[in-house]
């Protein structure tokens, strides 16, 4: 009898432990010290010691040379999606099919759709990513259905098989979270609870991105989260699971310029430090 398929969780179908694995994200490595050509970009990120990427699917004329330097570089592949509908997510899936994707990330339209047609939207997103075999998570994402960190969590709860992508610095902007919120963290556990892969950016409340050095007390509260989210993962989690930790730090606007038009933080050597950030939030996770 066929095993059915467990879409809250990736599994690469091999006999290796539960594990972390640590991507980049392709829009993260956008307008750098200077627009690298994809296989630039690629080698980069793989001598970097990371294992995979979150992008867009490529036009059909460069998915061969996608997939040739996928291989070449050992990268897995995971897909972003911004479904209005199932049919779109539906329509995503079958288009991307020759791209071996472990996963899809999906920003779900729109921070407008509220309730019971919310539901409805996400249940349907749910049931496509079943029926293709595909892992879909919703991001939490503000501006997208997800913004409103309460109304994900009555989601979360009428619908017992979503999961998210993690991306606490939008809840952090969005509720203005300059300081931890009592009333929040127990919501925002529900919403950990349900996390499938992680999203890594830093948030001061006010700012949607600034420099992991920005605070001290800020990022502890993200190692925090980040590591309950990997110990509630691990629960009930099976050889060949995988969960993706993305690198996630946007060019402007979402990185901050000063003068001259110079971003305030090289966006890269911040990735390689979220990326050291995340395997010890891993440690934590796996020790305690």
């Amino acid at each position: 009898m066929m095993e059915k398929f467990d879409m809250t969780r990736i599994n690469d179908g091999s006999n290796r432990p539960p594990r972390l694995e640590i991507h980049q994200s392709m829009w993260a490595m956008m307008e750098l010290e200077t627009e690298l050509p994809l296989e630039a970009k690629l080698e980069r990120i793989a001598g970097a010691g990371f294992t995979g990427i979150l992008a867009r699917v490529p036009e059909i004329n460069e998915r061969d040379e996608w997939k040739r330097l996928l291989n070449q570089y050992s990268l897995s592949f995971g897909s972003h999606c911004f479904p209005f509908s199932s049919s779109d997510l539906s329509a995503h899936i079958q288009h991307a099919a020759d791209m071996d994707m472990l996963y899809v990330n999906g920003q779900v339209a729109d921070s407008f759709v509220i309730d019971e047609e919310a539901i409805e939207l996400l249940g349907g997103l749910v049931a496509v990513s079943a029926a293709h075999s595909m892992p879909f998570y919703a991001e939490t994402h503000r501006g997208k259905i997800t913004q409103d960190l309460i109304r994900t969590v009555q989601y979360a709860q009428a619908l017992p098989n979503l999961r998210f992508t993690l991306d606490i610095s939008h809840y952090v902007l969005a509720g203005e979270m300059t300081e931890m919120q009592e009333k929040a963290e127990p919501l925002l556990d529900k919403v950990l609870q349900r996390t499938s892969a992680i999203h890594s950016r830093i948030s001061s409340g006010e700012q949607i991105q600034v420099d992991v050095g920005y605070s001290d007390a800020m990022l502890a509260r993200y190692e925090k989260w980040w590591t309950q989210a990997m110990r509630y993962w691990l629960q009930g989690a099976k050889p060949g699971d995988v969960l993706p930790f993305v690198c996630e730090l946007g060019p402007a606007p979402y990185a901050i310029k000063g003068q001259g038009g110079r971003e305030l933080s090289s966006r890269w050597e911040q990735a390689l430090i979220l990326k050291n950030v995340a395997q010890a939030c891993w440690k934590r996770a796996t020790v305690e």
